[in-house]
């Protein structure tokens, strides 16, 4: 039993702030909430018909939930008599705390509440649409259901918005964290999932307080068949220490969180609509689609624009099977082309038998189907005669056992009644024919690794850069091929120093990016007559690497939020121009960092395109491993980037080396 379920699922309810618990009020009338609701009040005698009390001490019972809607400093009041009669839990809505430069006062209320959970401050409440109990001081737009998802949001006003939605959702439950001083997202989402009557769980998350947790609860979820699509917000800001290196400005931003929820199985989408539309596939169907994927249109146009707009999402459409093929031409003729996506004309509209054995022929052949059908607006026109092909699209799933989404290509040309009644068929109709593609996408998010969890994050601290011939040293103690090298405090010194051959490169140490100073001199037969290098604080020589087939850029360095991350891309001087990388969350092993990096845009250039020599990748990715753990062993290390590794056709070569220490 989570110490939530009072709180969510309340007997019996009290409520504070006139104004406010009569909204509060009103809300569980209009909901059919079952239980008894105290308003408490000093001074009045009723509340919108109802009886209030003078304190919390006059009510007949410790409430099971609170909705206080008072000043801030009268909630500390109200939460501490709350903890003390022993309270299930308590939304605290007024705001002014830590978001408002008031960390104090929410310490303040933290101590207050003691062992009782409260969500909040700052917080606009939670509705339980499966028992009619609402927590919530305004309008809404849901409906009583037996079964539906869970909708959890750290913005109270997203969530309301996502609330109002039109298309044909099933809503369990509403829940908003507001600042979290108490309650967290990861127990919060874990409390809603413990309930059978919940299928799914859409979050609207800004920040992610307990990374393991948070891994710890996806799993939960995958474990229960639920699944579970979230928003991250935030991409655009810059990471916390965008400073020396290219992995800062590379990996920073949504890289980090994207790569985390990717890896424990959570899917990622970017817009409310499309969050609605995946926990439709997810209520109706469960976590994680196939990704053999048919369309089903009567229209070449439509055929070709689901064509060019699923590419952007990766989605392709496999060829039709032979005896699909000859399956399909049996019923539609020779004047159909028989392809995938599948323009199947008008000559069968209206033929319900011969509809429904072409479409379930086709779906039988994939994972999925994409069926794209936009019905006439019901006002101005008569959209009966779509019905043989919205019923055949409910055999077809039928007959197949494989999923079938109906799509419209404009949301609006698909109402909610027909997507509730079709969802009570069992089939789950999409809106918006990009919303919808992104949907199928998010939908395919593959399960996260069990028992993974990302390393515990180190607190923020200031650090230093080691010198390259540093760097060098402890990549070498990690088994990292490096050049051989000498360093000293002038040119001459260096040379003198010298016994391998020529070619030779120099660089001047002290410059965190040495090609931008000019302190970098590759290919020199010979140090002699070379010129000293403006604010250089010593040399470095080292022998020339040959025979490389690419240049990659390796970095790992701390998150304050998911421990150690690691970027690996395109490198070399145009790193950053190319923009081309991947990032992945550790700890990681060499067969995940070669296949993220198969991810990466400019992949075949380093997999023998048209005739090149192959990379020897396999090399990166285990100098990726041995780096990781270098980097999970030693806490003081802060960062880590390579930027070359010299890639042949055996091996690879750090040829430059940033590390940052504590």
């Amino acid at each position: 039993m989570s110490r939530l379920d009072r709180l969510l699922r309340p007997r019996h309810i009290a409520v504070f702030g006139a104004g406010w618990a009569l909204n509060v009020i009103e809300q569980c009338r209009k909901m059919g909430f079952q239980g008894p609701v105290w308003p408490v009040h000093p001074t009045k005698a009723e509340i919108g018909g109802m009886k209030a009390y003078a304190s919390l001490a006059d009510l007949p019972e410790a409430p099971d939930a609170t909705f206080i809607g008072v000043n801030r400093f009268a909630t500390i009041e109200v939460v501490a008599d709350l903890a003390a009669m022993g309270a299930g839990g308590a939304i605290c809505f007024a705001s002014g705390w830590t978001e408002a430069g008031e960390p104090g006062l929410q310490d303040r209320l933290v101590a207050a509440a003691g062992d009782m959970p409260i969500l909040g401050p700052n917080c606009y409440g939670v509705i339980n649409y499966l028992d009619g109990a609402l927590l919530w001081p305004d309008q809404h737009g849901g409906i009583r259901v037996d079964k539906g998802v869970a909708l959890v949001s750290q913005s109270s006003n997203i969530v309301i918005n996502m609330g109002m939605q039109q298309r044909g959702l099933p809503v369990a439950y509403v829940a908003c964290l507001g600042n979290a001083a108490v309650v967290g997202l990861a127990e919060l989402t874990g409390a809603l999932l413990d309930d059978p009557r919940v299928t799914a769980v859409g979050l609207y998350i800004e920040g992610i307080d307990d990374a393991p947790a948070f891994a710890a609860l996806a799993e939960k979820a995958r474990e229960m068949g639920k699944g579970v699509v979230a928003i991250k917000s935030g991409k655009t800001e810059l990471s916390r220490t965008a400073a020396a290196s290219h992995t800062a400005s590379l990996a920073g931003g949504g890289a980090a969180s994207s790569a985390f929820l990717r890896q424990i199985g959570v899917a990622e989408v970017n817009t409310p609509s499309e969050l609605i539309e995946t926990l439709k596939i997810f209520h109706v169907h469960g976590p994680q689609i196939g990704t053999r994927i048919c369309s089903l249109s009567c229209s070449g146009g439509e055929a070709g624009l689901v064509a060019d707009l699923a590419a952007p999402y990766g989605i392709d459409f496999p060829p039709v099977p032979q005896a699909t093929h000859d399956r399909l031409f049996a019923v539609l003729g020779e004047i159909p082309t028989i392809s995938n996506p599948l323009d199947y004309h008008t000559f069968i509209w209206g033929d319900g038998p011969k509809t429904t054995e072409v479409f379930s022929a086709m779906l039988d052949a994939y994972d999925a189907g994409l069926y794209i059908i936009d019905s006439p607006r019901a006002d101005r026109c008569d959209p009966s005669g779509y019905d043989p092909a919205f019923r055949a699209i409910v055999d077809a799933q039928k007959a197949t056992g494989k999923m079938a989404f109906p799509v419209a290509s404009m949301a609006e040309n698909f109402g909610e009644g027909r997507v509730q009644a079709m969802m009570e068929d069992g089939v789950c109709a999409l809106l918006g024919l990009e919303t919808a593609l992104a949907a199928v996408t998010a939908a395919q998010t593959a399960p996260g690794v069990e028992g993974w969890r990302p390393v515990v994050a180190l607190a923020p601290r200031d650090s230093q850069m080691l010198s390259e011939a540093e760097g060098k040293e402890l990549l070498a103690s990690a088994g990292v091929a490096v050049p051989g090298s000498v360093t000293g405090a002038s040119i001459a010194e260096v040379a003198r120093k010298v016994r391998f051959g020529a070619p030779y490169v120099l660089k001047g140490l002290g410059f965190a990016h040495k090609t931008e100073a000019g302190a970098v001199r590759l290919g020199l037969p010979s140090l002699e007559g070379q010129a000293e290098m403006p604010g250089a604080s010593g040399y470095l020589v080292e022998e020339m690497v040959t025979g490389a087939v690419a240049e990659v850029l390796l970095g790992l360095r701390r998150d304050p939020v998911y421990g150690v991350t690691l970027t690996l891309g395109m490198g070399g001087v145009t790193a950053e121009v190319l923009a081309d990388t991947v990032t992945l969350v550790l700890p990681v092993t060499e067969a995940e960092v070669l296949g993220t990096m198969k991810r990466l845009r400019l992949w075949p250039l380093l997999d023998g395109y048209r005739g090149r020599p192959k990379a020897d990748m396999a090399a990166v990715a285990e100098i990726a491993v041995r780096l990781g753990a270098l980097m999970l062993a030693d806490e003081s290390l802060e960062e880590i980037e390579i930027n070359p590794v010299m890639v042949r056709e055996t091996g690879a070569v750090a040829v430059d080396a940033l590390v940052r220490r504590a």
